[in-house]
Order: structure tokens, then sequence, then C-alpha cells
């Protein structure tokens, strides 16, 4: 039996959508970060569930045929860059293996994806960061990011994923707060001045925004800290203030106030100008993003004469991509932040056949199916969380689009969701992995649905598949997501405890909770975390 601190022999056999190696000791998954598969190491373990553990490596006994040296001082602490330590050629196959089983096991599509897009850049790609500035134990300030499940700063300005002038411009406004005695926040007493850093890069234009965000509403010698960063960076164009005095894990708040320059710095997308705010949304990896609109405009095959639905718009960026190649974009987006950046950006770029909605996607495509809009491509962008269920009906049932083109952040719900749309008349037709976070566990997927002509075809597939795909997956589901993965059973109640905790809806049958047939006793820890791993992999709670 496993216990904490033993050592053991393991050689890593799969590695999970976390990033994490696991390999099988006496028939017990053990999970090790920073390994990859064909590794035989020597494992200390940290951590023993009842079917489960977890380990850190000790020894290296033969590395894997995937294995790359590590650059990064501080990977290991910092957690950003979980597949570092692998080939970049590695983690592409790596990627695209956890998007063909997620479509095969959640979405029940045995569809083999085109081969991955791989970035364009692996290092030096993002142009956004956000740094938390704190106090180090040393009384020293610190600026860098959050190490995984904790608000402590690991230090690191000089972060491969970013530009190296950030780590330049970092390292003197570090020296500014210094040298001025400029307090920096501590969350535990909502004290001190400077919360964290903001910087933004418009790559194709080179033009630079630096924001500071501060617990306050003044920056003592700000004429001082603007003086020494134009002097040293001639490409920083607006230098602001985001206000943020709210006892809140959020990093910006509401109020922008410009210090120096212009309150937006510009860039463009696949053609379109656009202004960026602190606030405004953008893709971090601007050449990735037009490798992916390019796919997703391909999948859609434009002619110039349809009428497209872009939902989850944005500041309208997919949609107005597509303007000159469809004869109208109708664009939907909750945001009105990001409805008024839509609309500005349209304008900016004499682009006159695009409308831009503040509603919910949801709500939107409702009215607008009610009032007879019948599109010929729907555009689908969703957050993590996947799409509503209602939604997909709503477009499946009353749209009825020719082609429907998903992209998606989460593999898992974009599985879920095109199972949806299988049983509201669509089929996958084309299925595509663009990674566009090198050296991260995540990936994008774009996916073409079309409608299916066959209603044979789409009553059998009906048939087989009710009651298994909704929105959110069944109780049972989950059951066997559990059984599967760590060898235990979850009751029903035990489910419902877990997604009350996490905050979730609760919902009617198929989920409905089994009736207890004796005294209730709360969920055992490893129990938690097994649910909690499933509700993580059908995409309801982040990662």
């Amino acid at each position: 039996m496993l216990r904490k601190n033993d050592l053991i022999s393991l050689t890593i056999t799969d590695i999970t959508n976390e990033a994490s190696g696991v390999g099988r000791y006496e028939g017990i998954a053990v999970f090790v970060p920073g390994s990859a598969v064909g590794d035989q190491l020597k494992v200390r373990i940290v951590k023993v569930l009842k079917n489960y553990a977890y380990g850190i490596i000790e020894t290296i006994l033969k590395p894997s045929a995937d294995r790359t040296e590590d650059v990064c001082p501080v990977s290991r602490q910092c957690g950003g860059c979980s597949l570092r330590h692998i080939s970049y050629a590695a983690e592409c196959r790596i990627k695209q293996n956890w998007v063909t089983e997620h479509f095969r096991r959640i979405g029940k599509i045995d569809l083999a994806p085109l081969p991955i897009q791989p970035s364009p850049a692996q290092n030096a790609y993002r142009n956004k960061a956000q740094y938390p500035v704190r106090l180090g134990p040393d009384g020293k300030i610190q600026i860098g990011f959050f190490a995984p499940r904790s608000h402590r700063v690991i230090e690191n300005c000089f972060c491969d994923l970013q530009p190296p002038f950030f780590g330049e411009v970092l390292t003197l406004i570090q020296d500014f707060l210094e040298q001025y005695r400029i307090s920096v926040y501590d969350e535990q007493s909502h004290q001190g001045l400077v919360r964290h850093l903001f910087l933004r890069w418009g790559e194709k234009t080179g033009e630079v925004m630096v924001c500071l965000v501060i617990n306050g509403q003044q920056l003592p010698y700000a004429d001082a800290l603007i003086e020494k960063l134009t002097a040293a960076f001639p490409h920083i164009v607006s230098i602001q203030l985001n206000c943020n005095t709210a006892k809140t894990n959020v990093i910006l708040g509401r109020d922008c106030r410009v210090l120096y320059g212009k309150p937006t710095i510009s860039d463009i997308l696949c053609g379109v100008k656009v202004e960026l705010s602190p606030l405004s949304f953008y893709q971090v990896n601007r050449s990735g993003a037009e490798k992916l609109y390019r796919i997703a405009a391909d999948f859609a095959g434009l002619t110039g004469k349809e009428l497209l639905l872009d939902l989850y718009c944005g500041a309208g960026t997919i949609g107005l991509s597509m303007a000159h190649r469809v004869r109208e974009v109708i664009g939907v987006e909750i945001v009105k932040e990001a409805v008024e950046n839509a609309k500005e950006n349209a304008q900016r770029n004499d682009i006159h056949n695009a409308r831009f909605l503040c509603d919910d996607a949801a709500g939107a495509a409702k009215t607008l199916a009610e009032e007879g809009l019948h599109p010929d491509i729907v555009v689908l962008d969703p957050p993590r969380k996947g799409c509503d269920a209602a939604l997909l009906e709503t477009i499946g049932q009353q749209m009825s689009p020719e082609r429907i083109v998903m992209i998606s952040c989460n593999s898992a719900t974009a599985a879920r969701d095109a199972a949806i749309l299988c049983q509201n008349g669509y089929r996958v037709v084309k299925l595509q992995a663009v990674d566009m976070f090198p050296r991260t566990a995540h990936v994008e997927t774009v996916v073409l649905l079309s409608r299916e002509t066959n209603p044979l075809t789409v009553e059998v597939r009906m048939e087989v598949e009710t009651g298994e795909v909704k929105e959110h997956p069944t109780y049972k589901r989950i059951q066997e997501y559990v059984q599967e993965k760590y060898g235990f059973k979850v009751h029903t109640a035990y489910i419902a405890e877990v997604k009350r905790m996490v905050g979730l809806d609760m919902h009617k049958a198929p989920n409905a909770v089994e009736q207890r047939k004796h005294e209730y006793h709360p969920c055992p820890p490893e129990k938690v975390e097994a649910i909690k791993d499933a509700l993580r992999h059908f995409g309801l709670i982040a990662e």
C-alpha cells in the first residue's frame, strides 16, 4: 500500500489534459507533473488518496524520447509552461490526441481530426501579460506570476512566452517603485498601492501600452515614471492607470486614466485594424489567431452571398475578418464595451455590411429566429464553459443554417456541444486542432458542422444519443468517468454536494439525485477531488 514519502519506480504511460504524466503502481494511478510518456522515474509520493496518488520526480532513470531541455529556471514553480519539458513535436501530438479523445469519448464522434496546426512561434508569442506586484519575504518588490493554486508570486520578469522587452519594461518599473518607495499591494490587509502591471503590444504596429493597476486614485511621481519609460522605450504610446480599490481577485477595475499618450494602441489582425484599451479582449497570439481565423473562414466555405451570424463575437474580429467575403455579418456579444469596440472597428475599417447587437447569445438567437432570420452560416466562439443547450437547439431547429463553424478553447465542451448539434440535424464534417498557446496545456479546436440532408440519419443519431448528451453531462456519465479513472463509485448525492460546493446550478432529470437509503455522510475528500476532476474534464469548472 502506498504511503506518503514512499519512493517508487514508475513508468509514465499517459499524460492528462492538465499536463501531468500518469503511471500505475500496483494498480493505483500516480500523477506526476513535469513527466513525459515513456519516462522511467524514481518518484516520491507526496499525497495518497484511496485509488490514486500524486508524486514528484526524484530521479529520471531513463528519459522519454519526447524530453527536451527545460531552459526556464522557474517553470516548475510557476506552472504556466506545463509542457516546456517536452519537444514541441510531442506537445502537438499530445494536444491532437486530447482533441481526438474528447470528441470520441464525450461527443461520441469518431472522426479523425485534420493534422494539428502548430503555432507560428513557440516563444515570445504573447502580446499581453499581467503581472502581480508584491513584497517578497526579504522585503523587496517581486514582479512575476502566481504559483499554481496560490497567490504566492514567483518572480520572473523575463518569461520566454512574452517578448524580451516586456522584461526590460518591468525591470525599469521595479527600480522606479524601489527608488521612490512606492508601496505595493498586500491582499491580506488590503493596503498598499500597486497591485498589478499590465503590458500590451501591437505586434503589427509596434505600439506598446503600459498600465499600472493601483489600489487608489493617483500614482506618486507619475511624471518621473513617464519620463523614464518614454526615454527608454520610444514605442510606448500609452501609459495608463487602472483604478481597482475592490477587495477582489479580479485584476482590472473599470476606471482607466491616461497618464501619457493615447487611451488605446492599434494592431492589425487579418487585415482588420483594431484599437485596444486595457479592457479590450484580443487574442494574445496574433499570428496564431490569423491562422485560426483563416481555417475558420476556409471551413465556412464563403462565396460572397452568405448571411453570417457571429455569436460570442467579442470585439468583432472574426466576423469583420470575413465581412469582405459575405453578404452581411450580424455579431452578438453580451459585453457592452466589446460591442462598442466592434462597431468602432467596423467604422474604422470602412466595413458597412456588419451590425452588432448587445445581448446574450441564446436570447439574441431566439429573438432573431422568431423574427424569421435564417443565416447561411453561424460562427460560434464561446467561452470555456461552451454553449447553452437552448442556443444550440434554436440554431439547429429554428435557424437551420447550412454550416456551423465552432471555435473553442475547450475541446471537451466543444465535443459536448457538437453532439447536441448532431442531435438537432447536423453532422461533424471537419475537425481541426490549432495550437495557439505553445508550452501550455491549452489548445484551440475548429469544428465544421453541416446540415444533415438525410432525415433518417438524424433520427437514428437522436435515438442513440438522446438522454446522454446534454448541456451538462448527466450524473451517470460523471459516475462512469470517476469509476473508469479512479476505480471507485460515487453516489449522486455526492455529485450534487460537490456541484453546490463549486457553485454550479442544479438541474432536474436526467440529473435527478437518487433517493438515499441510509443516513447521509459528507462526501469524503478523495471523492470530492475525483468529482471535481470529472467536472473539469467535462468543462463545467475551470481547470
